[in-house]
């Protein structure tokens, strides 16, 4: 009985050992500013209240408004990020997703890119080695 309790807690620490870390995440958040208006908010307060627990980034200009959240050891994407609640300037709250024009996770975007680029440098290479096959055979 006693070996048997030495497996189970070396079992137990080994599977701890090799559990995977939680990555951060970075999500990118897109406003109309006529929306924003209508609320009588604005980015810069819409960011302070997610500046107080995250790395907060926001941009406007010609474009429209941005607001990059990083967000460090996260479990969640961009449907519980769209749950978080804003206050407005009247004391009321909307949810996130309900103000936003479009979220996006730039974590997992960027994973896709990277997957799209590695299977078109793949492709591109076959071709490149079927070409310089073809041309050595007509030698």
């Amino acid at each position: 009985m006693k070996r048997f309790g030495i497996v189970l807690i070396a079992l137990f620490l080994s599977l701890s050992v090799f559990a995977k870390e939680t990555e951060s995440k970075t999500f990118l958040i897109l406003f109309k500013s006529k929306e924003l208006k209508s609320l009588n908010t604005s980015l810069k307060e819409i960011q302070s209240q997610f500046s107080t627990y995250y790395s907060t980034r926001s941009y406007s200009g010609n474009s429209e408004l941005a607001l990059l959240i990083h967000i460090p050891a996260c479990e969640f994407d961009t449907c519980f990020l769209g749950q978080f609640m804003v206050e407005l300037e009247n004391d009321t709250e909307v949810r996130l997703q309900d103000i936003a024009f479009r979220m996006v996770d730039m974590t997992k975007s960027q994973a896709s890119l990277d997957d799209f680029l590695l299977d078109l440098e793949a492709s591109q290479a076959k071709k490149k080695n079927t070409k310089l096959d073809h041309a050595i055979s007509g030698l």
